[in-house]
């Protein structure tokens, strides 16, 4: 990822309604530093948490204690909040699981 890009997006289409997905800077990073293969992976369940947000299947639970939820990717963890008056799913975290609540 270049130094200059701040907010990756990954726009997708389900029925009428698009949903964004925006990585924050921190989380671009962590995202950087992993290996191809689970980059991969979370790109591609990003892509399916965009295309239904809400679905029960996405492997997502409610935080307890702060706002937002945490997506399950294996040993990885994304944090994100959904913000729905904007159609955007904000990526704040990513992390092992074991560092991913500290």
């Amino acid at each position: 990822m270049s130094e200059t890009a701040v907010a990756p997006t990954i726009a997708l289409r389900y029925s009428s309604i698009v949903w964004r997905v925006v990585i924050e800077r921190e989380a671009a990073k962590a995202l950087d530093r992993t290996p191809t293969n689970v980059q991969r992976l979370v790109l591609r369940k990003l892509r399916e948490l965009a295309a239904d947000p809400y679905a029960r299947n996405n492997n997502v639970k409610k935080l307890v204690g702060r706002a937002g939820f945490r997506l399950r990717v294996g040993d990885w963890r994304i944090i994100y909040e959904l913000r729905a008056a904007e159609l955007i799913v904000l990526v704040i975290k990513f992390g092992p699981r074991s560092s991913i609540y500290e």
